[in-house]
């Protein structure tokens, strides 16, 4: 090993240090934060300013991890910080795999329940447009709704059976959905003490570690983002929620981020939650707040 070898080894070690020990003050900060203030006591200005600094600290640490990335950019995951890996992902994007999925699910869109009704009913601005809204904590259910989940409680109120929350025709309407609401930015407010309650569960959810791997999503799209694992390089988590539903060459298809969550959570060797059970629902939430300020960007293309 050559002098210059062992420094340019020394340099990524350091590297690799500096992060664990941002990521773990950031952590440790924002653990601080939540545990100082009782939810019960928090008043709506201090919620507000609570998320606001998660948020802050959240996208910071990208922007020093990455500073010749646009912020815009970090919608595209991976292909903001990797040129090789962009390169690929614009050629395939000249034809979009996902194509097909957009107009199929413009047709279920568009195609009346046998009540005569459609999902344009069930939404404002008759469904187009919307998506950076969600997901979004009802008050009156006293819980967070995703997007998918309203796709199918439109279906139920109209008579209709649900779809699988992974893949197929929800999968298609939600693209389609996502498509018309390009370019939108996601705002998603957390202003009572019960949505907070939610957020703060998927936050925790983000941050934990879990199954015999013993690893959190922080671990994976924080503190190893931009290095490979095996074959593939980790994508910052900051976009992620941005681009789906998402076509993956893995999948052969288009699915849900609850199809992906699941999948992150066997990769760890943890037995994963339902989609759309209430963990993966509150850590969207987390997850897509996060990344307030990104422009929605799908369906999207990915590994």
């Amino acid at each position: 090993m050559t002098k210059k070898t062992i420094l340019d080894v020394r340099r990524r070690e350091h590297r690799r240090l500096l992060t664990s020990l941002l990521i773990t003050a950031i952590v440790g900060f924002m653990s601080l934060t939540v545990s100082a203030q009782d939810s019960k006591q928090l008043s709506k200005q201090n919620i507000v300013k609570s998320v606001h600094n998660d948020v802050t600290q959240f996208q910071t640490f990208y922007k020093q991890r990455f500073p010749e990335v646009e912020f815009n950019e970090f919608a595209n995951g991976v292909y903001a910080i990797d040129e090789a890996s962009r390169e690929q992902w614009l050629e395939i994007e000249d034809f979009p795999p996902y194509e097909l999925s957009v107009d199929q699910g413009k047709e279920y869109f568009e195609t009346p329940f046998d009540n005569g009704k459609s999902y344009a009913d069930c939404f404002e601005n008759g469904g187009i447009g919307i998506r950076q809204n969600f997901p979004f904590f009802d008050s009156k259910k006293e819980m967070v709704v995703t997007l998918e989940l309203a796709i199918n409680q439109c279906r139920i109120d109209n008579g209709m059976p649900p779809l699988n929350y992974k893949k197929g025709e929800i999968a298609e309407i939600s693209a389609y959905m996502a498509y018309t609401s390009r370019g939108k930015t996601s705002q998603i407010e957390v202003t009572t003490k019960k949505a907070f309650k939610a957020y703060l569960n998927g936050k925790q959810f983000f941050y934990a570690k879990r199954g015999q791997l013993n690893f959190s999503c922080a671990d994976c799209h924080m503190n190893s983002t931009g290095m490979k694992i095996r074959a593939d390089i980790t994508s910052p988590a900051l976009g992620q929620t941005t681009g789906f539903p998402t076509y993956r060459s893995k999948w052969d298809e288009i699915g849900t981020l609850h199809w992906r969550y699941a999948g992150c959570n066997k990769n760890i060797r943890a037995l994963p939650f339902a989609a759309q059970s209430e963990q993966y629902r509150d850590l969207e939430f987390f997850h897509s707040i996060m990344s307030r300020g990104l422009p929605i960007n799908g369906p999207s293309s990915r590994k």
